[in-house]
């Protein structure tokens, strides 16, 4: 059993979410850095997809009622109640009491422990929704968290770098085109890439909020999307609203939406994506897809 003493900012359980359910209207929702909390699981030897927390500007602090092996990833924390690193797997005597700094950079930090958390699932996942409210709630000062028994193997150390985080200035996150690109002149197209964008102070797991130059619409294009039916989105979709300033849609975000999408963030950019604090600045690049895909700006 874990004790949480306190949350933090914002703490909730996460795993990898709830894949092929958007017939449903159910989000995928899970850890916006996925790489971190994978990494985590594996450091403890949990399968990938185990629970764990994802924690934000850290402040998280915790009582651990049995010895355990734990790890933290994402977003470094100065850890105050143990002697180990971060991205380790760290052995813990029972009645251990951890507690979280401030990350210097970075936004989301993960904590897994051997066994996984055994709070119940919804959907097939332990995943906190923050839209639908799907899963467990916000965790709160004073909670119980059961642990599991499962685990995939052995704890161990990995070496290199094990996620990315953003190493103060710019961050570049790489884009494809979306299917409404073409709603847009080549030359506001290429706002995305000569443009600075900061990102918004209502940011959130639901969409992160960019503020920079408004991308408009074609003359022509303004009656599509002022008809424009609510379509199918993903995670990693750059809707562009009325005012110009695109939202990238995050792992909570809806299945459908209404704003014309520009353009998507691949997957593995995501994991950066999700340590970008507001008001830290990023900058998108053009996706290197292959030859031939259709994904890459200016094809067609």
């Amino acid at each position: 059993m874990i004790e949480l003493l306190a949350p933090g900012p914002l703490a909730t359980v996460q795993d990898l979410g709830r894949p092929g359910l958007a017939d449903l209207g159910v989000s995928r929702s899970g850890a916006f850095d996925r790489g971190a909390l994978r990494l985590a699981n594996r450091l403890v030897g949990n399968h990938e997809s185990a629970a764990g927390i994802e924690f934000v500007l850290g402040g998280l602090v915790l009582r651990l009622a049995d010895a355990a092996t734990v790890a933290f990833t994402g977003a470094r924390c100065e850890l105050s109640g143990h002697r180990g690193g971060w991205n380790a797997a760290l052995s813990c005597p029972a009645g251990s009491v951890i507690s979280t700094g401030t990350p210097v950079t970075g936004l989301r930090s993960y904590l897994a422990v051997r066994g996984g958390l055994a709070v119940a699932p919804v959907l097939g996942s332990r995943a906190t929704d923050t839209l639908s409210g799907l899963g467990p709630a916000a965790l709160a000062a004073g909670q119980q968290l059961p642990v599991g028994t499962a685990a995939a193997g052995e704890p161990g150390d990995f070496a290199g770098d094990p996620a990315r985080q953003p190493a103060g200035g710019t961050a570049t996150l790489r884009l494809a085109a979306g299917p409404r690109a073409g709603w847009f002149d080549p030359d506001l197209r290429g706002r995305l890439f000569d443009s600075p964008w900061l990102v918004g102070p209502d940011s959130n797991r639901i969409g992160t909020r960019l503020a920079g130059t408004a991308l408009r619409l074609r003359p022509d294009a303004e009656r599509a999307a002022a008809e424009l039916p609510s379509e199918p989105t993903l995670p990693g979709a750059v809707q562009v609203p009325p005012d110009g300033q695109p939202i990238v849609l995050g792992p909570d975000a809806p299945v459908t939406g209404g704003y014309p999408v520009i353009a998507v963030l691949p997957a593995a950019e995501l994991d950066l994506l999700a340590q970008l604090r507001p008001g830290g600045a990023l900058r998108f690049a053009p996706s290197r897809a292959p030859a031939g895909s259709g994904l890459r700006f200016g094809l067609g």
